[in-house]
């Protein structure tokens, strides 16, 4: 019998590669400081990226369900490689929205295929019990790897501001060379309509229409992951603006990723001992207990409470993928993994550049302070909404 254990090796291996991000730790300055990038124009520029992940967001993910998860993956790498290519020789807002925009179609391709592979992968091989857990370790992989290219980035980038970037072409080099030896198991045939196009509607249906939980589940995960990725392109100029040596920056970002990994490995363990209640409600008290420390506390050490949301996006991740594989058809499994991401994308698309601006005028603590009162106002209906609907599936 064929075995595709070995992907399981493989996934691993491919989460720590693509998230060994040696420029993420210094990018904003990079942007500030190299390129003379604004924070609105930094928040505009990860919007455009946003922009360019959504026009192939659930494209790629229906085209990954047709040609295959490994192709995908293999696609997705050859884009990084250029992507990252193209920093080396930036010197304008236009070199860096190029280089954005193809590292945004990257991780098009890869957002959905990687989880779906390893769930089809675990399903041929009868295990499919054990997939939070197996999320739960990719996703301490990936941490672990962008937290190990952080850590001398600050050094390395004193030294000489480029030689992050060549060092990832590198890192996505090796990246395809792994998904290129993964092996695609067989899945479900898709349900044949009349067109690609009607297909993709009927899936988008059955999302945000059909099923309530996973609608629930969708939009609270959103707003979860929003309220943990503001701070990513905030916290550099945050510890800039608090006078936090730049020797910091790379141990900082490191410690930032290794707090996901570790959360990400205890995830399904948390989520057995709290349940959905406790757990979301934990979510809920980590990010304003996060908030309130970077907008109302601040310091040198303010940056700490980074730390809050960090821990909680590790918790989170593996718990709402659990959730969403369970709702999800085998066939258009990739499918709906892109239409969380394009849910989260859009999100970004329509308030990031907004909180750029905000923070080009009050300052970056302040903004922090602003948006403690916006996830007050937005989160507890959105973790009702998903709680009823969960407590709905117990019952059935």
């Amino acid at each position: 019998m064929k075995t595709f254990r070995s992907n399981i090796g493989k996934l691993y291996a491919f989460a720590f590669l693509q998230r060994m991000l040696f420029p993420m730790a210094i990018i904003t300055l990079f942007w500030k400081d190299h390129i003379g990038l604004s924070l609105s124009q930094i928040m505009l520029l990860q919007g455009i990226f946003s922009a360019a992940t959504v026009l192939l967001e659930y494209p790629s993910g229906y085209i990954s369900d047709r040609l295959g998860y490994s192709t995908a993956l293999t696609f997705a790498t050859i884009l990084g490689t250029a992507g990252w290519g193209l920093y080396t020789m930036a010197d304008s807002f236009g070199d860096v929205l190029l280089a954005e925009i193809l590292l945004g179609i990257s991780l098009s391709f890869i957002s959905g295929s990687d989880s779906a592979l390893l769930f089809e992968t675990l399903k041929e091989e009868k295990a499919e019990a054990v997939y939070a857990r197996i999320e739960g370790r990719m996703n301490g992989f990936s941490q672990t790897g962008e937290a190990l290219g952080a850590l001398f980035a600050g050094l390395m980038y004193a030294a000489a501001p480029l030689l992050p970037f060549f060092l990832q072409i590198g890192v996505w080099v090796l990246a395809f060379s792994v998904v290129r030896t993964m092996k695609e198991p067989p899945r479900d045939a898709a349900i044949q309509a009349h067109s690609h196009l009607a297909e993709a509607l009927r899936v988008t249906r059955y999302a945000f229409l059909e099923n309530r939980r996973l609608r629930a589940i969708i939009l609270l995960n959103t707003v979860l992951g929003i309220a943990s990725f503001y701070p990513v392109w905030l916290i550099q100029p945050y510890m800039q603006e608090h006078a936090v040596p730049i020797g910091w920056f790379g141990p900082v970002w490191t410690g930032a990723n290794l707090t996901v990994a570790v959360f990400a490995l205890a995830s399904h363990r948390a989520h057995a001992a709290l349940g959905d209640r406790n757990s979301i409600l934990l979510f809920l008290a980590m990010i304003l207990a996060g908030y309130f420390g970077l907008g109302l506390v601040g310091g040198t050490f303010g940056f700490l409470f980074y730390y809050l949301l960090t821990a909680m996006r590790g918790l989170r991740g593996p718990i709402f993928l659990n959730h969403t594989q369970v709702e999800t058809p085998s066939a258009n499994r990739a499918s709906i993994l892109s239409l969380q991401s394009l849910s989260f994308r859009l999100m970004f698309i329509a308030t990031g550049p907004l909180v750029g601006r905000l923070a080009d005028k009050v300052g970056v603590q302040e903004a922090f302070h602003y948006l403690l009162y916006a996830f007050m106002i937005a989160l507890p209906p959105l973790a009702w909404l998903f709680l009823r609907n969960i407590r709905r599936e117990g019952q059935g």
